[in-house]
């Protein structure tokens, strides 16, 4: 099975999760009655494990497998009030996730200030986001990926995932990754929370 090599960062194929890819029968080309969209058959093992948990590498455990960071223009009274009442809102919405203290001055790679909301399923990630989507007004969201790769150190770890591995809603905001170097270099085995 091949694999990919993309800007320094190899991925193995999408199809190699099957043991004998060839052997697959084709899927139709039959269109659903819009006209547009294929007929896909169901899965003969049904739904999609990522349905109820997510894919290797990512974290399922504790420290959840996506961090959410909610930015804003901390020297913007508009927007940090904004923030304040989202942040408030997610707290008494969304009790089940993990919210971080209001950071009104950057803080880690951020930027700007923030605050952050960690998930732990499919589920969560799917109802969260797409609330998000609607209710996020001006505000941009940073989310990364949390991994288990022990053959990859720590700060490697941390770099990919807030760079390649990244998913932005709204204005991108640059981060400060020689963080993530300091992290190799002081052999930190663990990531502070919160930050």
């Amino acid at each position: 099975m091949s694999s990919y090599t993309f800007q320094s960062h190899t991925y193995p194929s999408p199809l190699s999760v099957y043991p004998s890819p060839s052997d697959l029968p084709p899927l139709p080309t039959d269109r659903n009655p819009d006209g547009k969209s294929l007929v896909n058959p169901p899965a003969a093992a049904g739904l999609s494990s990522a349905y109820s948990q997510f894919e290797a590498p990512l974290d399922n455990g504790a420290r959840g497998g996506f961090d959410v960071h909610i930015y804003f223009y901390h020297t913007n009274p508009e927007h940090t009030r904004y923030a304040r009442e989202l942040w408030e809102r997610i707290r008494r919405e969304f009790p089940e996730l993990r919210i971080y203290t209001f950071w009104e001055k950057p803080v880690g790679p951020h930027p700007v200030g923030m605050f952050e909301v960690n998930i732990f399923t499919p589920h969560q990630f799917g109802a969260f986001v797409a609330w998000l989507a609607i209710w996020r007004g001006p505000l941009s969201v940073f989310i990364h990926p949390n991994t288990n790769e022990p053959e990859v150190s720590l700060g490697q770890q941390e770099f990919r995932n807030h760079t390649q591995r990244a998913i932005w809603m709204g204005e991108r905001f640059p981060l400060d990754t020689t963080i993530f170097q300091k992290i190799d270099a002081e052999k930190v085995t663990e990531i502070p929370r919160g930050g």
